[in-house]
């Protein structure tokens, strides 16, 4: 007999990784669709979900529904894929209207992002900073130069804004030897090769904080600089990831897909749904971020499409964008299905 309470102490979380998931691109969808109604397109349909409609009402022009399985969701805009006579239709809308609209389903996921951060840094009564308050006994990088009073503002080159910056550029590193740019007595000073100690966890190499660092009070602007400099920091962790993939410091073994994301939120939920709040704003902003990007089939494809009709003062003809869609959305096919093998080969062999 199957214990009821059992299984769903089981299954809850990832129920929970579904929800963010399906939150996350309904507000996507819902940015195409307040752009287009505002940019005056008739929006044929909005539904939560695919599959068999549930629950169905039309109000206006626009047939709003709930379907049967929830992952994801859809605006249909007239003319979006076809050609239509309708003077509203998306493709009969000049340039920079149909630019917008493309550009506000990521733009909703990026303010979704920062509202996140907000929230979760809201209760706070202080902040971590990047100056080093104090060295744990016989710190090995206080014997490289490293001093009380340092604020870390870089590591490797790259610039640091926030802590979560300094805990991502401490990682792949395998010899615990970096260099690092510091505010000290208001001067900055390059320390080159400040030597760390080194710890590997679930297979990856990371520097061993031999260093706490100072609190600040909460203020009404560093709680709004705060949380812009985290939502940076968050959002440049699909630049740095694709970077340092391409130069080797990562294998392709750290990447995760739907499934291995669904698996670390399930994770997280089972320990507390607060601490899901950080990973909601980290993976909405980075599903802006990366909707952005120039790669066919992708919305980032479709926004470089119109920026080359408003360059160029005539549209791509249709059906070579198209072709150039369909490529870009088969390769996309294929890369998922590949990092969703993997995923699932993950979670067996772990």
């Amino acid at each position: 007999m199957i214990d009821i309470s059992a299984f769903f102490s089981a299954v809850w979380p990832y129920l929970v990784a579904i929800l963010v998931f399906l939150i996350l691109i309904v507000i996507h969808e819902f940015g195409h669709f307040i752009a287009a109604k505002l940019m005056g397109v008739r929006v044929n349909a909005f539904a939560v979900g695919f599959g068999p409609k549930l629950l169905r009402k039309k109000w206006g022009e626009t047939e709003y529904s709930l379907n049967l399985i929830p992952f994801g969701g859809y605006c249909e805009m007239e003319g979006e894929d076809e050609e239509s006579t309708d003077a509203r239709a998306f493709c009969r809308q000049k340039a920079w209207k149909r630019l917008i609209i493309i550009v506000a389903g990521a733009a909703m996921n990026l303010i979704f992002g920062l509202i996140i951060v907000a929230i979760m840094l809201a209760p706070q009564e202080n902040f971590s900073s990047t100056k080093i308050a104090k060295f744990q006994e016989g710190a090995t990088s206080a014997q490289y130069g490293l001093e009380v009073g340092d604020e870390i503002i870089g590591v490797d080159g790259r610039k640091i804004y926030s802590t979560f910056d300094l805990s991502y550029a401490f990682t792949g590193i395998a010899d615990g030897k970096v260099d690092l740019t510091v505010l000290r007595d208001g001067e900055k000073k390059t320390l080159e090769d400040v030597q760390f100690e080194t710890e590997t966890v679930e297979g990856m190499e990371l520097i061993k904080v031999d260093f706490w660092v100072q609190a600040e009070p909460k203020t009404f602007g560093n709680y709004v600089s705060q949380t812009f400099n985290t939502a940076i920091s968050y959002g440049r962790v699909v630049w740095l990831s694709l970077i340092d993939l391409i130069g080797g410091r990562f294998g392709i073994s750290a990447m995760a897909g739907p499934v291995g994301v669904t698996a670390a939120i399930g994770s997280v939920a089972k320990s507390s749904l607060l601490d899901l709040l950080p990973m909601v704003a980290l993976i909405s902003i980075n599903l802006g971020i990366f909707n952005l990007l120039p790669i066919p089939a992708l919305d980032g494809g479709r926004v470089f499409f119109i920026l080359v009709e408003m360059i160029f003062r005539r549209p791509v003809p249709p059906d070579k964008e198209r072709l150039v869609h369909g490529i870009g959305l088969a390769i996309l096919f294929a890369f998922m299905i590949f990092i969703t093998i993997k995923d699932i080969w993950a979670l067996i062999a772990g």
